[in-house]
């Protein structure tokens, strides 16, 4: 008998797991999605970008895996399964990834804090890494729940401001964390929506609370120096400004809910000196 069911199970056939999807990202932000989902030898390519520690939250982990420049030549000498990219970027690769048979996943530029769980999900199904993508995407969920503050009308107010004096405006992924964190948008109170840029000059006459500082990169241009001019400092000083890495929110990624704690951080410390 023992030999009847031996015999029985050789001739059933095993179920073998399907090899998981040879993945190419063509933009920054794509990239660290991938590094946070991706298994082991999954990653064909990312973008350079995903190294410079000035755009990318994950540009140690970006070391350990092949980089790429997001060209159409490349799409097809890499052979993909999957290519991730994000509105706007790359297109001529993008269409060479579908006409080559790749599946692609294009990504809208993350525009609120709620977008980034479906975007996790987008990413995790395309790339067979589900279970990891839901476990990332609660625990995102829970994270700002647990940070969220409503600013309130009567909120502290805070100007984000760049280099050149760039100012970031209602409806951006930057100014739903100002929200999360209680803080009102400058640009949106003062009603400067209507320009881009900011002189010091409006800063200083009529100051924020807080100044937030998008750092985005070094250098010695004009430009660059305008978030460190000593007007500014002055105007400024101690808590009432925050240096805040532009990589924490240029791309949405559980580690925007950092610059979330950050600002949430020194909106407390405003209310010694408002």
């Amino acid at each position: 008998m023992a030999g009847i069911v031996a015999g029985f199970l050789a001739c059933v056939p095993v179920a073998r797991a399907q090899p998981l999807p040879r993945v190419v990202s063509l933009n920054v932000c794509t990239d660290q999605l991938l590094l946070l989902l991706a298994g082991p030898g999954q990653i064909a390519g990312i973008t350079p970008l995903a190294r410079d520690c000035w755009n990318a939250v994950l540009c140690e982990q970006a070391r350990h895996v092949p980089v790429l420049r997001p060209t159409a030549e490349n799409v097809v000498a890499f052979h993909p399964d999957v290519v991730l990219g994000e509105s706007y970027t790359a297109a001529v690769a993008i269409q060479a990834a579908r006409e080559r048979g790749a599946r692609v996943i294009v990504l809208p530029p993350a525009q609120a804090l709620a977008d980034i769980p479906g975007q996790i999900m987008m990413v995790a199904n395309a790339i067979g890494a589900g279970a990891r993508g839901r476990a990332l995407a609660a625990d995102f969920t829970r994270r700002l729940a647990s940070l969220s503050t409503d600013p309130g009308p009567g909120g502290p107010t805070a100007a984000i401001y760049a280099a050149n004096g760039f100012i970031t405006r209602a409806g951006s992924l930057p100014d739903d964390v100002l929200a999360h964190a209680g803080l009102r948008n400058y640009a949106t109170v003062m009603e400067r929506q209507g320009t881009p840029r900011l002189s010091m000059e409006v800063l200083v006459a009529h100051p924020p609370d807080l100044l937030v500082l998008d750092r985005s990169g070094q250098g010695t241009s004009l430009a660059q120096s305008m978030p460190d001019h000593p007007a500014l400092k002055r105007a400024f000083a101690g808590p009432r400004h925050l240096d805040l890495p532009a990589r924490l929110w240029l791309c949405g990624l559980p580690q925007t809910l950092d610059s979330v704690a950050m600002l949430r951080a020194a909106r407390n410390g405003l209310e010694n000196v408002r």
